[in-house]
């Protein structure tokens, strides 16, 4: 028969193996860990390569978008000018719209105005990153119009400038008038663009 010390010692004997096992185990769940700092590192370095990379391809994606903004500036500006010309042989008995919101109105029985609603909303109408503005000098003898403008309210000529939301540094302005021929400069012709004519900055595009 076995000693009360020999049962206890056997007891603690038992007790080892399973032991060893935890032990084992808290090993495993160090190395874990330790790998799991490895990755944590790793996603930290692609984060940081991620964010260089963007600073590195940012001045190019702004050169596209004020290159984009630009173009359709263009594009708006040929419109209201093709509007203008078409209001002034079909309405305005050889004169032109005085501002943007009229060439918003359609004449009687016309099917559409000569500018949709996006671009004759107001006197300044911002699209595309870009406000438009138009004004002329009326003529006391001008006739009315087919579309409710009253005498003496059109002109021979008109103004029409676009200037860029974003003034950054390789923003271009637009302006245009009756001649029909589009102007850019690195600063806004809005004061200095005549009703006809060449502005005194700018150069046309071709």
């Amino acid at each position: 028969m076995l000693t009360t010390c020999q049962k206890v010692s056997k007891r603690v004997g038992a007790r080892s193996a399973p032991r060893g096992d935890i032990m084992r185990i808290g090993n495993a769940r160090n190395a874990a860990t330790a790998e799991g700092g490895y990755t944590l590192i790793d996603l930290l370095f692609i984060v940081a390569l991620i964010g260089l990379l963007s600073t590195l391809a940012m001045p190019g994606l702004m050169r596209a978008r004020v290159a984009a903004q630009a173009g359709s500036a263009v594009g708006t500006m040929r419109l209201i000018n093709g509007a203008q010309l078409s209001y002034a042989i079909t309405c305005g008995l050889g004169f032109y719209a005085p501002d943007l919101p009229t060439l918003g109105v359609k004449p009687a029985g016309a099917p559409e105005a000569f500018l949709p609603s996006d671009l004759s909303a107001d006197l300044t109408v911002y699209k595309g990153g870009y406000n438009f503005s138009m004004a002329l000098t009326p003529l006391a003898g001008a006739p009315a119009t087919c579309n409710g403008v009253a005498a003496g309210q059109t002109g021979p000529g008109y103004a029409l400038v676009a200037d860029p939301l974003d003034k950054t540094p390789t923003a271009r302005y637009f302006g245009t008038n009756a001649h029909g021929v589009l102007y850019q400069h690195s600063a806004s012709l809005a004061a200095t663009m005549p009703e006809a004519g060449s502005p005194p900055a700018g150069e046309p595009i071709k």
